[in-house]
């Protein structure tokens, strides 16, 4: 009998097409699964979820154990309304001295509020890294997550466009930070408060939420040719260190399409002003950004110049920055020394400006006003600690506000600048 026929051996050629097709697959096979597997680890955060708030400090915002509860502020049988819930701020403070920035920063701390500390390019990166881990090391700042500093800093010269820039820049930051802050407030290390958190956010949560406190004037003067009309090229906008200012010797014409207000920087502006100037789909605050991009005195223009002409914010502005200043014969703001602590108080101001640096009336106020220790954060309704230098060791409920007279003093200029006869006189309405 015949054996069967059998298959021909396979050939070399087809084995190796075999191989190669084979290996085609393990390589297709190998890539899809380190894709997914690369994909798998861009998609996981590498930064660690922060720490829940403290639920002491904040025990309407969790639920929280009955440890937590027991510094909540009870009073049985109350005939009198409760009082409104405290407002929220967005303190954005800047300077080149990371000293005299946390020093500001413990004389405005709350743990309600919203703190962007930003020490500009002028200070080493030393100093800002000493910031940082001093800021970190502050046990109420952990608790409270309401503190952080910009790690990529800007130049903002005294004049030009830069330090609107950086107002623009760390306001954008704090919106996204947080969506629970109501007004914005613009800090520089040579302003100084003369109330307390607890006096501010008081008076505060008796107002509606879309007012604007800003100085602003239609009658610009002798300044017009000299501040709106001069042309700069502002070097803090493009270079990475600090060199003169150019000043062209031409000069422009006014805008004819808005008209130009004049204030000064300093200002308390809603949330909703500042999402219009960096969120809105109105085109007025990009046109005006790129107008003064060139003009020595951008920051005290922009602000006053977007609220009164815009239909929607021109009849929530108060013709009054709470800040207090005192000017010279040339219309510069002087040095505030220990003799003029009489006309804070009387002017009842929620800040002053400008203060030397480590001048003695700093101590004053801190002493006598405030009744903050020194290296200590501002004691409010929400410090639980008996002795004077421990106060805020110890804390309780953040919505526990302690007025004292600087709510008084808040009060009656509030009574004064919302009268009737001088809040609608004031108003910066164009038609």
């Amino acid at each position: 009998m015949q054996s069967p026929a059998q298959p021909p051996p396979p050939s070399t050629a087809a084995v190796a097409g075999d191989n190669r097709v084979t290996t085609l697959y393990c390589i297709i096979a190998a890539s899809l699964f380190s894709l997914l597997f690369v994909f798998s680890l861009s998609s996981t955060p590498h930064t660690r979820p922060p720490p829940p708030l403290d639920p002491y400090l904040f025990p309407d915002r969790q639920s929280q154990p009955s440890s937590a509860r027991r510094h909540r502020l009870f009073i049985p049988n109350s005939v009198d309304p409760p009082p409104p819930p405290p407002p929220s701020i967005a303190y954005l403070i800047s300077g080149s001295d990371p000293h005299r920035i946390l020093r500001l920063l413990l004389a405005v701390y709350h743990p309600r509020n919203h703190y962007l500390l930003h020490l500009d390019l002028s200070a080493p990166q030393s100093d800002r890294q000493f910031l940082a881990v001093t800021v970190r090391s502050i046990a109420v700042f952990r608790a409270a997550q309401n503190v952080n500093v910009i790690g990529k800093a800007d130049f903002a010269y005294p004049k030009g466009s830069s330090p609107l820039s950086s107002t623009l820049h760390g306001a954008s930051i704090l919106l996204r930070l947080s969506a629970n802050w109501d007004w914005f407030i613009n800090l520089s290390v040579a302003d100084y408060p003369l109330v307390t958190q607890d006096d501010l956010l008081h008076i505060l949560s008796y107002l509606p939420k879309d007012l604007n406190f800003v100085n602003h004037t239609s009658y610009i003067g002798w300044k017009e040719s000299r501040s709106l009309k001069r042309i700069i090229v502002d070097p803090g906008l493009y270079i990475s260190e600090k060199i003169w200012m150019f000043y062209a010797s031409q000069k422009r014409e006014l805008p004819d399409a808005f008209r130009l207000f004049m204030g000064s920087s300093s200002a308390i502006l809603s949330r909703k002003v500042i999402e219009f100037c960096i969120l809105g789909t109105d085109n007025l605050p990009r046109t005006l950004l790129m107008y003064l991009s060139n003009t020595p005195s951008a920051a005290s223009v922009y602000f006053p110049t977007v609220l009164c002409n815009s239909r929607q914010f021109s009849r929530t502005t108060i013709n009054h920055g709470l800040c207090y200043a005192s000017f010279d014969n040339n219309q510069e703001p002087r040095a505030i020394k220990s003799e003029d602590l009489h006309d804070l108080m009387r002017s009842g101001a929620a800040f002053a400006s400008p203060f030397p640096s480590k001048d003695p009336v700093l101590d004053h106020i801190d002493k006598e006003i405030l009744n903050r220790s020194p290296g200590k954060p501002l004691p409010g309704g929400w410090c639980l600690g008996e002795s004077k230098n421990d106060t805020c060791d110890i804390w309780g409920d953040a919505n526990i506000l302690s007025p004292g007279p600087g709510a008084r003093r808040l009060e009656n200029l509030f009574i004064e600048l919302l009268s009737n006869g001088t809040f609608r006189s004031h108003q910066c309405i164009v038609k």
